[in-house]
């Protein structure tokens, strides 16, 4: 009987999810399609986020996966992958705080000093953070990172170049990803919490993406942070890494079923509208086989996700399932919102509908948190270990 309660409570949840979407984020489409197509950042107004913001303080969706103890909601993955689902189905770029992977590297390894002057406040609110991972050069090989972190005194200080970073402008706190031990690979790497200001730390420029996303390249020039600041353990910080990537890829797997529905939505709706030489688009067959291929492989993808979410619950090694899910749910959502453009003909090559967006976001996917190369060489060689 509990988890048919669980169940339930989930799918209240996730149509509590769809509404907030279809009434206070898709009437914003229209603006962010606008800003997009002159070239600026789609990203939301202050003006904009605050009212959403507290829209989701008196409706409840804040803190979904933050522990009870810090004043959350502590739901389960299946749940917030749904969550992640309905998002998705609109271009209008809105994350219910706080961002989760970051969230649970913190958690998994913050101390009691990090957990009150962090994680508490980021987890309510008061604190926005980001990641620095990724290196000029270092490609899709976080190991190979040359940014290096040396212990002088009480002190660490931190030397290098990260790129790639997202929503560094609202971060007051950075996770900075370093080598502390020369020589090493994974096992030597730490994670550090760098304070917005701190000396050393600068922002090199701000790199315009496609999808009307930015991202940015960071310096960092003796940069010096106290000893209290490493997050985790020294020369241990891949795996709580790791952890972050991989709730990410779930998310990005639940993200792609989202957009993959939404442009299924609109190749229906579009492909019994519109008439070509006397029949409408929906009585093509090869119309019909785009919509059939497309249900089919948006059901699949979900049952992907979910199966990988109770894997991560149970506390199960989700790794493997993450790189499936990051491979299947990219590339099964690029061919939907492809076929929908295609539907929709001219008019889905214009800025005046959001496919063009969200198959630019599509495009982005397949690259971050591991380009799909990576993920299929890391999934053959996990599978020709298991056979031996």
């Amino acid at each position: 009987m509990a988890q048919t309660e669980m169940l339930e409570e989930h799918r209240m949840l996730q149509d509590l999810v769809r509404k907030f979407v279809e009434r206070e984020l898709m009437p914003l489409e229209a603006a962010v399609l606008a800003r997009e197509a002159k070239g600026d950042s789609y990203s939301l107004t202050e003006e904009q986020l605050a009212p959403l913001h507290a829209k989701c303080r008196e409706l409840g969706l804040w803190g979904l996966d933050v522990p009870e103890s810090l004043g959350g909601a502590n739901m389960p993955p299946i749940a917030l992958v749904a969550v992640q689902e309905e998002l998705a189905r609109t271009v209008t770029p809105f994350i219910i705080p706080p961002d989760s992977p970051n969230l649970h590297m913190m958690m998994a390894v913050a101390d009691d000093y990090q957990r009150e002057h962090y994680l508490a406040p980021y987890a309510d609110g008061r604190k926005n953070s980001c990641v620095a991972i990724s290196e000029p050069g270092a490609g899709g090989d976080p190991a190979g990172m040359l940014t290096r972190a040396v212990q002088d005194g009480d002190d660490w200080v931190i030397n290098g170049r990260k790129i790639w970073v997202s929503r560094v402008p609202a971060a007051d706190f950075l996770i900075v990803m370093a080598r502390t031990s020369p020589g090493k690979r994974a096992d030597g790497v730490t994670a550090f919490l760098v304070d917005k200001g701190t000396p050393g730390f600068t922002i090199e420029r701000q790199i315009q993406m496609i999808g009307g996303r930015r991202t940015y390249e960071l310096v960092f020039e003796d940069c010096r942070v106290p000893a209290r600041n490493v997050l985790g353990k020294v020369g241990q910080g891949y795996a709580p890494m790791q952890l972050r990537l991989n709730v990410r890829r779930l998310e990005m797997g639940a993200r792609c079923v989202g957009i993959a529905s939404r442009a299924l939505e609109m190749m229906c709706v579009q492909a019994k509208q519109r008439i070509t030489f006397g029949v409408p688009l929906a009585e093509r067959q090869a119309i019909q086989w785009w919509i059939a291929d497309a249900a089919t492989k948006i059901h699949a993808c979900r049952l992907m996700v979910q199966s990988g979410a109770a894997t991560l619950d149970a506390g199960g090694d989700v790794r493997n399932e993450a790189s499936m899910i990051k491979v299947f749910a990219t590339e099964m959502a690029t061919e939907v919102v492809d076929h929908a453009m295609q539907t929709f003909g001219a008019m889905g090559m214009t800025k005046e509908l959001p496919l063009q967006l969200l198959a630019q976001q599509v495009r982005v996917m397949r690259i971050y948190e591991g380009p799909s190369e990576v993920h299929r060489m890391a999934i053959a060689t996990r599978i020709l270990k298991q056979y031996g």
